[in-house]
């Protein structure tokens, strides 16, 4: 019965290791949860505002558009956060220099659903080698969706709900740059953002 014990105990102690090992515990907050502090903030603003520890973008009455980044420029880094939308949004995590988007939401050239997928702004946008596959899978539409970024050389791969997802090479991509986080011009939307933590790599 102890040797039963033992292992069961060695098993989830296996298990907490490997979770730990997707979810780093050394992540660091860079929202926390009750203004703006340590991001750039237009003024005046209509897009941003924290509401019960919640970041909440929302478009302006002339659908402008912005994108909120971060006062420090990062180069390597896992960032993650929980995102929650409704409806058709285009959104996602801007990074690097020259800038490179992972994107949340309808694409406004292609007119689809390319969540997960890299958004390069040259002549294949959306190249087929950063596109997401079978992200609808993980996706839980409505609630609350935790995606994951890892940017480590040239190599960037993004996980939805602990599901490695979309994996894109590209060294071009390659100058350190503020983090952002977009809200596209042209439509009224709303996108939602907590839990934003990031590790430099």
């Amino acid at each position: 019965m102890k040797t039963q014990t033992s292992v069961l105990a060695l098993a989830l102690c296996a298990l907490c290791s490997l979770s730990q090992a997707a979810q780093p515990a050394d992540l660091e907050p860079i929202f926390n949860g009750k203004d703006l502090a340590g991001w750039q903030v237009p003024d005046p603003n209509p897009f941003w505002k924290v509401v019960d520890g919640v970041l909440v973008g929302e478009n302006d009455e002339k659908l402008t558009g912005h994108v909120l980044k971060t006062v420090k420029s990062y180069q390597d880094f896992i960032l993650e956060s929980e995102v929650r939308w409704s409806g058709e949004i285009d959104s996602g995590y801007l990074f690097r220099k020259p800038e490179l988007q992972v994107q949340f939401g309808v694409s406004r050239s292609l007119k689809r659903d390319l969540t997960g997928s890299f958004y390069t702004g040259g002549k294949e946008r959306y190249p087929e080698a950063g596109q997401a596959k079978e992200f609808e899978k993980y996706f839980k539409p409505g609630d609350w969706n935790r995606f994951r970024l890892e940017a480590k050389g040239n190599t960037f791969t993004v996980w939805l709900n602990g599901q490695k997802i979309s994996t894109y090479t590209d060294p071009k991509f390659s100058e350190a740059a503020p983090i952002g986080l977009q809200i596209h011009g042209g439509l009224k939307m709303k996108v939602e953002f907590r839990n934003i933590r990031l590790k430099e790599l």
